[in-house]
């Protein structure tokens, strides 16, 4: 059985170091990319604090497509170019969303969520997907999440045997 420390709102350096040790403990070994992001999805979910939502999507011909996640129900797909995931997709860059209501066209499908970051997950010369991970408070992401959940997804990708 895996245990996963509790972690603090404190130091999101040590925090993210923490986390990403448990993810490297948790899927070493095991390729499987629906197995992998259902734990990493998780872990994420009972070890950052102040999030209601945190999962994944993988694309697939010009749009995302939800994939394992820990939170309420979820939009399935997602267009490129739409809302603050699409945008992701379509620009391969990280965004950090400090306020999600003065993001033109998000797309909620939490209506708490007030803020969110989305950490595109590439593989080689292709988008895999996204990170997704939403919070109840305004301007709950930064720079040091941007830098941690890279770390985080940079994990998996070497893990995953990508379909």
């Amino acid at each position: 059985m895996f245990e996963a420390p509790i972690l603090s709102a404190g130091d999101k350096r040590e925090t993210y170091k923490e986390l990403n040790t448990c993810l490297s403990g948790l899927i070493d070994g095991e390729p499987d990319w629906l197995a992998n992001l259902a734990n990493a999805a998780a872990l994420l979910y009972q070890l950052l604090p102040d999030i209601n939502w945190a999962g994944f999507y993988r694309y697939r011909s010009g749009e995302l497509i939800l994939g394992p996640f820990q939170g309420k129900p979820a939009c399935v797909r997602i267009s490129e170019g739409k809302g603050v995931c699409g945008t992701a997709a379509a620009t391969w860059e990280i965004q950090i969303v400090e306020d999600v209501g003065r993001f033109p066209g998000h797309i909620a499908c939490d209506t708490a969520s007030r803020s969110e970051i989305v950490v595109p997950i590439r593989k080689g010369d292709r988008l895999a997907g996204v990170l997704d991970i939403d919070s109840p408070s305004k301007c709950r992401f930064d720079r040091l999440d941007a830098e941690g959940l890279t770390e985080f997804v940079e994990i998996l990708n070497r893990s995953i045997d990508w379909p």
